[in-house]
């Protein structure tokens, strides 16, 4: 089969690589659709894991192989994997702190090489304890191309419900990346207010359109003073950093007003540091609050809230690469063009 491999040096190669065997309790899923996830990014960008690795985990495709003792799929059918699940028994898993749990940290979807999702090639092994619990089928009529955001919606879902905005609070969401507008959909059904702040006018204008009050560029000198506006000079009671930008974890100080709750969801990497004044947090009685990919407890609920159709998800898709052109795709999602939002890689096909 065929597999985009990161070798280092923020390079990727096209290589022709063995086509994984299954294990009982396993199966072997063709590959349709997996999106460009900007933890990804980091990954070849900064080095951060040794290669070579087989990157991308939004995956979406067909069963193609099912191992021995497996009876819950068969081959044909049309699913989703998610490549981290949780032993649900550990001192984290008790705690729903699932992310740090040592089965969850373990990746469970491979294409070869090192564990670390697989989904830039066209087939990957799903191991047994993901098989049990971290596959959902595609309903007939679900696209796979939206069928992929699952995973990427479970992780904003789960940053939404450790929030719990009311219909009272006003929003304020830094960045309208194809995460930060997952966001914006998502806070939405909870009735607040947003304000949402992006650079690029095509993004702020599809925020405005999924439910933004207000969507501004965030080098606009009367930003500050628009959210004080809107709060009675108070500041935002919630704020959500959706992009990595430096200094945007300050802005999120800056724009929230004291006792608001602040979450990092874009800060991934070690390399990225904050400064921030501890009198702003201790004396502001402001919460800073870390949420880090999905959560088993919304598996079911984001999988119905993709599947359903509520959510203008495909509009989120503004580019769809065959395999051998995902150096394109990687370099377009590093450094985003005017209309350039979600990018989506088809691992079945190839340009001549």
């Amino acid at each position: 089969m065929r597999a985009a491999v990161y070798i280092g040096d923020s390079r990727i190669s096209i290589q022709s690589i063995p086509t994984p065997e299954v294990a009982p309790g396993e199966i072997l899923i063709q590959v349709e659709s997996c999106g460009i996830c900007h933890t990804d990014l980091k990954k070849v960008e900064y080095n951060l894991l040794p290669p070579p690795r087989i990157f991308g985990h939004e995956t979406a495709g067909v069963v193609a192989r099912v191992g021995h003792n497996v009876s819950k799929f068969q081959p044909g059918d049309r699913v989703i994997v998610f490549h981290h699940i949780p032993c649900l028994e550990c001192f984290y898993c008790r705690h729903r702190l699932y992310a740090q749990c040592a089965v969850y940290k373990k990746v469970g979807v491979t294409a070869g090489y090192e564990p670390a999702g697989g989904g830039f090639s066209q087939y990957v092994r799903v191991m047994d304890w993901i098989v049990e619990r971290g596959v959902e089928k595609i309903p007939d009529g679900v696209s796979f191309d939206r069928a992929s955001f699952v995973e990427p919606l479970n992780t904003c879902l789960k940053g939404v419900v450790q929030l719990d905005p009311k219909p009272d609070d006003v929003v304020v969401i830094l960045g309208q990346g194809p995460i930060g507008l997952l966001f914006t959909m998502l806070v939405k059904r909870t009735g607040s207010t947003m304000v949402t702040t992006d650079t690029m006018p095509f993004r702020r204008e599809l925020s405005s359109r999924f439910g933004a009050a207000l969507s501004l560029d965030p080098r606009d000198a009367e930003l500050q003073q628009r959210i004080l506006d809107m709060t009675g000079g108070r500041g935002a009671d919630v704020v959500i950093v959706a992009a990595s930008a430096k200094g945007i974890a300050e802005q999120a100080v800056k724009y929230s007003r004291p006792g608001a709750r602040i979450l990092l969801f874009a800060q991934t990497s070690h390399q990225e540091r904050i400064e921030l004044s501890g009198a702003d947090i201790c004396v502001g009685e402001r919460t800073i609050f870390g949420s880090y990919s999905a959560s088993v407890d919304l598996q079911k609920e984001s999988a119905k809230l993709v599947f359903g159709g509520e959510l203008p998800i495909e509009e989120l898709i503004s580019h769809r690469f065959p395999l051998n052109e995902i150096e394109t795709g990687i370099e377009l999602a590093l450094h985003p063009e005017p209309k350039s939002l979600k990018i989506i890689v088809r691992p079945q096909r190839w340009s001549e």
